[in-house]
């Protein structure tokens, strides 16, 4: 299994509230603590997503972490 398919559907659930709430990448990196690369990095999954970084995205995205794990059918 690749980072990439370790990372989904966090990822992609990170990519589509921050779309939704109308958010740029490099506030809620900011946000959250990070670099706006090295959250380029997660979401395009370059570097592996772990729990800790789901806590602080979701702070910073203003949702609660359980809304990263949806699938697209929830």
């Amino acid at each position: 299994m690749t980072v990439a398919e370790s990372n989904e559907p966090v990822a992609s659930n990170i990519e589509r509230v921050i779309s939704e709430k109308g958010l740029k990448n490099i506030a809620v990196a900011k946000k959250a603590g990070y670099t706006p690369n090295l959250l380029s990095s997660m979401l395009k999954g370059r570097k592996m997503i772990k729990p800790c970084d789901i806590v602080k995205i979701a702070d910073a995205l203003g949702v609660l972490p359980g809304e990263l794990f949806k699938k697209g059918d929830e």
